[in-house]
């Protein structure tokens, strides 16, 4: 049985990060669209977020895209490292989600606090570093081509 993966056809050798794309869409039986994207942050094969870092950006993504985008299902770290998945109900152009992931790396590093990082709101409530977080989002901002 072959079962086709989006990212697993995406060519990692010929990209260059950072980036945002649609990566894969759905339309559910009552007709509302469901859109992913990959926001690649790192050239894949490259470079790798450690994961304290990838873990509190998650946090922090998770509420600063919120508050730019709406309907976001979920945003979830890639297992390589490298960026994240974002998953919406609707279809928000790319340009709009690349200027709110750009804005949000603003944010992350001004921030002072990780929202969830006790052992009640977070499954690794000890894997956070809000220093690699602001590193790394400043290393993505550098690199993206405006």
């Amino acid at each position: 049985m072959e079962i086709k993966v989006e990212s697993f056809e995406l060519d990692h050798t010929k990209v260059e990060a950072p980036y945002v794309r649609e990566a894969g869409k759905i339309e559910t039986p009552k007709g509302d669209v469901i859109q992913k994207y990959d926001l690649r942050l790192l050239q894949p094969n490259e470079g790798v977020v450690p994961t304290g870092a990838m873990h509190t950006l998650e946090h922090l993504l998770a509420g600063y895209l919120r508050e730019r985008i709406n309907n976001i299902v979920d945003i979830s770290p890639m297992g390589c490292r490298t960026g994240f998945y974002l998953i919406v109900v609707g279809s928000p152009d790319v340009a709009e989600v690349k200027t709110a992931l750009i804005d949000s790396l603003r944010k992350v590093i001004k921030t002072d606090e990780v929202p969830a990082t006790t052992a009640k709101e977070c499954g690794n409530y000890r894997d956070h570093s809000l220093f690699g977080a602001k590193e790394y989002a400043q290393e993505v901002l550098n690199g993206f081509k405006e």
